[in-house]
């Protein structure tokens, strides 16, 4: 099985082998480890401790470790051990030493439970062909092609109309305080000094980015003949909700000065084109995949759906419907934190990361999983209290 784990857990090393023995004596008598890495979550359990810091445990027959493995539980902090398999004393029972241990140095903040596969499934999986890279800038071809198109449709809009992504070298400081801002470029009357000076926090304050540069900047541009300048950013947003200013649309007239209601109208342009970029950079696969187990935080789910398998090993994370039954859709952003996958199969450990795309859907999720966490504990307990019952 190949495993990827692309967020990793804070952890603390014990040193100390006995202290490790006696952290699985004292948490783990009545808890149960499982086999990190396995896609079936095989358990173990301590059969007995040695004094020479060596355990005998148990497992399933079936299962036929190599020399080495870990295994892992969940007390009042995650733990992960590391065991080296002395001898086979039997199918499913192995004499072991004790090589290291790593606890987690904060405790796990939601409890993650089992779901009955008939009751919740996970659809419409949205995912992002590519990623754009604000700090190198690599905009995908098929995201230039929409930005080409939509220039050449809107040609009309002025005597100039340019739409780009932002350069690399940052050489224009007005292009570089856009994209650093978000800001809108605003100057109606390009031959008025007081035009190039900021409504408000949301355009570029260009006496100020240019500063002993305006006069230069001013007398370049009634050269060229230009009378009113517009220039709006292109502002992605991510499924995690990221804001990647990445390009800009300008408007250059020769005949017109622009009033406001342009810069509203070019602003609503790049809202629409922002929708085609995503619409062109998104796939949308409908399929029904399996949620092994959920938490408040995160979930993991199987996915067998080949389409589904080679997007999600590619992306940092996807949006995705969760289905419980007689509930409405309930549409949530999971960052890929481990991937596991083998010939079949592809499990997918995800955190539930800022707000999902439709309102109060977190809180909607938190109120449909509260009775099945409550339930969860109580047979928790009761498990627990009968084992300690039967031990005594």
């Amino acid at each position: 099985m190949k495993v990827t784990q692309r967020k990793n857990r804070n952890f603390d090393l014990i040193e100390s082998t006995e202290y490790i023995i006696d952290v699985l004596k004292t948490q783990f008598k009545d808890k149960k480890l499982f086999v990190r890495y396995s896609v079936e979550k095989i358990e173990f359990s301590i059969a007995d401790f040695f004094d020479d810091n060596t355990v005998m445990v148990t497992t399933d027959p079936g299962y036929h470790p190599e020399k080495k493995l870990s295994i892992y539980g969940l007390a009042d902090k995650y733990l992960e051990v590391d065991l080296e398999i002395i001898e086979a004393r039997g199918p499913g029972y192995f004499h072991c030493r004790v090589i290291s241990g790593r606890r987690a140095n904060q405790g796990r903040r939601d409890i993650r439970f089992k779901l009955n596969t008939d009751d919740v499934v996970a659809t419409n999986f949205k995912i992002s062909k590519h990623t754009i890279d604000l700090t190198n800038f690599k905009i995908p071809t098929s995201i230039k092609v929409v930005l080409d198109q939509f220039q050449t449709a809107n040609s009309q809009m002025s005597d100039i109309v340019i739409v780009d992504v932002f350069p690399n070298d940052e050489k224009n400081p007005i292009l570089k305080s856009m994209k650093r801002s978000g800001s809108t470029l605003y100057i109606p009357d390009v031959a008025d000094l007081e035009s190039h000076k900021a409504l408000s926090d949301d355009f570029i304050d260009v006496s100020r980015v240019l500063g002993n540069e305006l006069q230069n900047y001013i007398k370049i541009n009634i050269q060229k003949g230009y009378k009113s300048i517009i220039a709006v950013p292109i502002i992605y947003i991510t499924e995690d909700e990221k804001s990647i200013p990445f390009g800009y649309i300008n408007l250059i007239s020769k005949t017109e000065t622009f009033g406001l209601d342009k810069v509203l109208d070019l602003k609503e342009h790049s809202f629409k084109l922002v929708d085609r970029i995503r619409n062109a950079n998104t796939i949308f696969l409908p399929v029904h995949q399996k949620l092994v187990d959920i938490s408040r935080g995160g979930a993991k789910l199987k996915i067998t759906d080949e389409n589904l398998k080679k997007s999600v090993l590619k992306s940092k994370g996807f949006i995705f419907d969760i289905v419980f039954k007689l509930q409405a859709p309930i549409t949530i952003y999971g960052e890929v934190k481990v991937t596991y996958e083998d010939n079949d199969e592809l499990l997918v450990g995800v955190d539930f990361e800022g707000n999902s795309s439709r309102k109060n859907e977190m809180k909607r999720f938190y109120s449909v999983i509260q009775p099945m966490e409550s339930d969860y504990k109580s047979k928790l307990m009761k498990t627990m209290k009968n084992k300690k019952k039967a031990n005594a």
